[in-house]
C-alpha cells in the first residue's frame, strides 16, 4: 500500500492539489512516530505554495457579550451563566487599538461583534469606526458580524471591508451539537454572498468540541470545498459557565497532526494560528505549528481570553527567520 505521506508529496507539493477528506482521515490517524515528517511535509508545502512570509493580525470586539446564539464553546452567549457581560466599545477606543495593531507590524485589523447578525445600530458603528480608522492608520480591515443579508454585504464590500469572517466552526454533521439557535447552511450562505461581493473570505473553526477524528477530516474537506483565503484554527480553550466547560484540551501531538493535515488540504490558503494555541501548545508547541504549515497569527489578545504577549510572537518570527508580509502586498 502506498504510504500517504507519499501520496501527498506528489499530489500537494508537487501539483498543488489539496488531499481529499479521505486522506486527510489518512493523515488524522497517522501515528506520532510519524509526526515529524508530516510536519516537515506541511512546511515543505507552505514554502512552496504561500512563501515564507507571514501575516500578522490583530483583532478587537466592538461589541462584546449578550449575543443572543447559544455556541456552546462561547463566553459571549448571553443564554449561558458566564462571567462575560455585554459592552460596546467607542470609536476613539477602536481607532486606538487598530494604531496598537500596526504597530506590532500587523496588516491586518479584524473588528468583531458578539451578535447573529449586525441591526442598524451595529452597521453604523462599523460604518463609523472603519472611516476613523482609514483616517488614522494605513491597515487592512476586516470585519467579524455574524450572519450577513446581502444589502449589509454590499454595504461593507462599498466600506473597503477587505476580508469577512464567519466561521464555519465545525464539520456540518457536528454542528447541532455545538449550535442550535442557527444551522451551518446559514453561515454557509453568508460565506458565499461574501465571496461572490469580491471580499476576501476568513473561515474556520475549533478543533476539540466533541468531534471525532473523522469529523475532522469532513471539516477539513468543507472548508476546501469553499475555497476560503483565510482559516483561522482555534483549539477548544473551555470557558467557565458555558456547555463545554468541562471539554479536555487537546493533545499537543493531535493538534500539530490536525494542522499540518488541514495545511494538505488547503495548500494555498492562509492558515492562521488563532485561539487555544497557548494552552494546548504552549512556546514549543506554537515554535513547532509555525514550521508544520501555519503561515499567519494573531498577536495579543482574542475576545475573551489572553494570549501571548505579541513580543514573543514576533520574537519567534525573527528567530525562524520568517519575515511579516508587508501591507503594500495586501492592498
Amino acid at each position: 500500500m502506498t504510504d500517504i505521506l507519499d501520496i501527498a508529496r506528489r499530489q500537494v507539493l508537487d501539483e498543488g492539489r489539496g488531499l481529499s477528506e479521505q486522506q486527510v482521515l489518512e493523515v488524522l490517524n497517522l501515528p506520532d512516530d510519524r509526526l515529524e515528517d508530516l510536519l516537515a511535509l506541511a512546511h515543505e508545502v507552505r514554502m512552496r505554495w504561500c512563501g515564507p512570509e507571514v501575516e500578522v493580525e490583530g483583532i478587537v470586539s466592538l461589541k462584546t457579550g449578550g449575543c443572543p446564539e447559544d455556541c456552546h464553546f462561547c463566553s459571549q452567549s448571553g443564554k449561558f451563566e458566564s462571567p462575560v457581560r455585554s459592552v460596546w466599545l467607542n470609536i476613539p477606543e477602536l481607532v486606538e487599538a487598530a494604531k496598537e495593531t500596526a504597530r506590532t507590524g500587523a496588516t491586518e485589523f479584524c473588528i468583531v461583534a458578539a451578535v447573529r447578525g449586525p441591526d442598524e445600530r451595529l452597521m453604523s458603528q462599523v460604518r463609523e469606526g472603519v472611516k476613523a480608522i482609514n483616517d488614522a492608520v494605513e491597515i487592512n480591515i476586516a470585519c467579524s458580524l455574524g450572519m450577513l443579508t446581502q444589502e449589509q454585504v454590499d454595504e461593507l464590500a462599498a466600506m473597503g471591508v477587505h476580508r469577512y469572517n464567519h466561521n464555519l466552526e465545525t464539520a456540518r454533521s457536528h454542528f447541532p451539537n455545538v449550535v442550535t439557535t442557527h444551522t451551518w447552511e446559514e453561515r454557509r450562505d453568508t460565506l458565499r454572498m461574501v465571496k461572490a461581493a469580491g471580499m476576501e473570505v476568513c473561515c474556520g473553526g475549533i478543533v476539540g468540541m466533541g468531534e471525532t477524528i473523522e469529523q475532522r477530516a469532513e471539516f477539513a474537506a468543507q472548508l476546501a470545498e469553499l475555497e476560503p483565503d483565510e482559516v483561522p484554527l482555534n483549539f477548544i480553550a473551555p470557558r467557565p459557565g458555558t456547555p463545554f466547560a468541562d471539554l479536555p484540551l487537546v493533545e499537543g501531538t493531535d493538534a500539530l497532526r490536525t494542522i499540518a493535515a488541514f495545511r494538505l488540504a488547503l495548500p494555498r490558503t492562509i492558515l492562521r494560528y488563532a485561539g487555544g494555541r497557548e494552552l494546548t501548545l504552549g512556546d514549543l508547541g506554537t515554535r513547532e505549528g509555525m514550521l508544520g504549515g501555519i503561515n499567519a497569527i494573531i498577536v495579543g489578545n482574542y475576545l475573551t481570553t489572553l494570549g501571548r504577549p505579541a513580543e514573543k510572537d514576533l520574537e519567534l518570527l525573527t528567530d525562524l527567520k520568517m519575515p511579516i508580509k508587508a501591507l503594500s502586498q495586501t492592498l
